[in-house]
């Protein structure tokens, strides 16, 4: 299969020099090559799995902890409004 690097960083607005063309071109072919030796690879017999590890519940339980008062927290900002953050409008 011929990757055509010209017009994918094109397609993706990237400029490239000759030597990056030539440097992802050859990566590219490489992952390309891999992914059909993977199709190769016969999974009929395999279990499907979300996961491999085997580990189940190992985050933290959520503790409620104190907190900066709000005062605090908006004194640090340049406008408040009713006890909120006032930020420029981003939407008209």
């Amino acid at each position: 299969m011929r990757i055509d690097i010209s017009r994918i960083s094109k397609l993706a607005n990237l400029s490239l020099s000759d030597e990056e063309k030539g440097k992802f071109e050859k990566q590219l072919d490489e992952t390309i090559e891999y992914i059909d030796k993977l199709k190769e690879i016969d999974t009929m017999t395999v279990d499907p799995t979300s996961q491999v590890t085997g580990l189940e519940n190992i985050t933290r339980e959520d503790e409620v902890k104190p907190s900066l008062p709000q005062e605090k927290v908006l004194s640090n900002s340049k406008s408040t409004h009713n006890g909120l953050f006032k930020v420029a409008a981003i939407l008209e």
